[in-house]
């Protein structure tokens, strides 16, 4: 088995100047990570996930929703979600975000 890393995850994505990128990084059968990039000011409406997932923001601002619970979120930020749980994000300046999804986990 090989490991795999990343000494700068905020190098490993380039923040659009308007808009949102995602880049897959690792998969396997029980993980998926991404990371997205967000120019400022851009949001991901609500949604919900089938599986839980860990969100981490590595840099910047944003406005996490969680439910009914709103936190704004700074580097170093990190969430756990269960399944089903409404979300959303809006980047208040450029952000770069890790998402963790569980594969299989509810």
């Amino acid at each position: 088995m090989n490991a795999t890393s990343f000494q700068d995850l905020a190098a490993q994505v380039t923040i659009p100047t308007d808009g949102t990128i995602s880049r897959t990084i690792y998969q396997d059968p029980h993980l998926k990570a991404v990371l997205f990039g967000f120019a400022a000011g851009q949001e991901l409406s609500e949604h919900t996930a089938s599986m839980a997932a860990m969100l981490h923001i590595v840099e910047g601002s944003a406005t996490l929703t969680l439910g009914t619970e709103v936190l704004e979120a700074g580097p170093n930020t990190w969430v756990h979600m269960p399944a089903q749980l409404p979300h959303s994000i809006v980047a208040k300046t450029p952000v770069v975000m890790l998402l963790l999804l569980l594969k299989g986990a509810t």
